[in-house]
């Protein structure tokens, strides 16, 4: 099969993720749907493998809950997976941590050096104009709001 023609296929599915590594911890905003209801859950907890390459790419994430390891397998560019957030990063030396499924308590989640860093795919860059023009809405909206509380007090007062 043509390669191209599968990479032109995939291009309009790509989500922009952030660059997430084996003994990251993250957090994983998951769109739940409970009936008719649909709501975002957040599962954090330490990546201990990678699979997978292109829209095929899965992310292997465990945490302790209630003394119980929970781990999920979620397709990185899956639309149910709607945010991702690099809370720490972690220095490991081999691709798979299937080692932490041993381990008990604060050593399950041990993962080397870990510094704190914060990556998201959410790049918001507020525009000059733009952030004077909220501030602007903002004072109006205060002002409005003391115009009515005086307004009050003078009902108030005359009755």
């Amino acid at each position: 099969m043509d390669n191209s023609f599968t990479k032109k296929i995939e291009e309009g599915f790509y989500k922009k993720r952030p660059d997430v590594k084996v003994g990251d911890t993250v957090k994983l905003h998951l769109k739940i749907k409970e009936g008719s209801k649909e709501r975002v859950q957040i599962f954090e907890g330490v990546v201990i493998s990678l699979k997978g390459s292109g829209l095929n790419r899965n992310i292997v994430v465990r945490k302790i809950s209630y003394g119980v390891g929970v781990e999920k397998i979620v397709p990185l560019h899956t639309p149910v997976l709607q945010k991702i957030e690099v809370v720490k990063r972690g220095t490991v030396g081999r691709s798979k941590l299937y080692y932490l499924r041993d381990r008990v308590g604060r050593k399950a989640l041990k993962t080397g050096a870990t510094e704190d860093i914060y990556l998201t795919d959410e790049v918001e860059v507020p525009v000059t104009g733009e952030e004077i023009a909220v501030e602007e809405e903002v004072t109006e909206v205060e002002e409005s709001t003391e115009e009515k509380v005086e307004e009050a007090v003078e009902e108030k007062e005359e009755s």
